[in-house]
């Protein structure tokens, strides 16, 4: 149940806050008209609904990539393995060297720096060990190595691509200053609906409801948008796509 109030914040508490403010003010100064909320609706829900989908397809990329990043990890590690003239030991130390690869980076994605060096560091020291024991390792396993060590980069360069940069964070911020003024536009016309003969609590309802609806999709994007930091329901467990899990 605790996982399901994540999508409730400091946000949700000022949207709120302005829709028990806003018809307050509405009946006591009388403010009544009646439009049409169709532009209004376009205004919040089409761009709202542009972004979900953007940090869903974000999410399905990231998923995509990740796999793509261990599954290399993990076929090195069999060719590694697999090498009849290679010692236990340099296999071992292959070994150490592939799962300081697969935690460093599932550390970088989860946490909030964007420095890179020490991945690149990593995936250095992979080809370096590789060149200094070429004559144990055959070269058409060296050439499979280096194929599936493409693989891995480019499942790290896209992931850094998708931990880097976000949703147009113009588009967030239209959003997010026009579910704040809704009930401005909204109010009015709601009391004009139900009338002033009705009870009005209805209206602090509706109000209420159509803002809590409306931030808590907000919410539940900017959660999505960002899929390593395992705050949403939706984020990805990094564990399982760690070398050893």
């Amino acid at each position: 149940m605790i996982r399901y109030l994540s999508i409730l914040n400091h946000r949700t508490l000022i949207t709120m806050i302005i829709s028990c403010i806003v018809p307050y003010i509405s009946y006591h100064f009388g403010v009544v008209y009646n439009i049409d909320l169709t532009l209004v609706s376009i205004a919040i829900i089409f761009p709202l609904v542009f972004a979900i989908r953007g940090a869903f397809k974000r999410r399905e990329k990231a998923l995509e990539f990740l796999s793509r990043f261990r599954s290399g990890l993990k076929t090195i590690e069999y060719f590694i393995l697999n090498g009849s003239k290679l010692p236990d030991d340099l296999k071992e130390n292959a070994q150490a060297l592939l799962v300081t690869i697969s935690d460093d980076f599932m550390e970088y994605l989860s946490g909030d720096s964007y420095e890179t060096t020490k991945i690149d560091q990593n995936m250095a020291a992979l080809f370096d060990f590789i060149q200094e024991n070429s004559e144990m390792i055959s070269g058409g396993a060296r050439q499979k190595i280096f194929r599936f060590m493409k693989d891995v980069h480019e499942g790290q360069e896209n992931l850094i691509a998708v931990h880097t940069h976000r949703t147009p964070i113009s588009l967030k911020a239209y959003c997010l200053i026009f579910i704040y003024i809704f009930p401005l536009v909204y109010t009015p016309t709601i009391i004009n609906k139900i009338g002033f003969d009705n009870p009005g609590w209805v209206t602090y309802f509706i109000v209420a409801l159509s803002e809590f609806i409306l931030i808590s999709l907000y919410n539940i994007q900017d959660q999505m948008e960002y899929p390593f930091d395992e705050d949403g329901l939706d984020d990805i467990k990094l564990n399982n796509f760690k070398i050893i899990r």
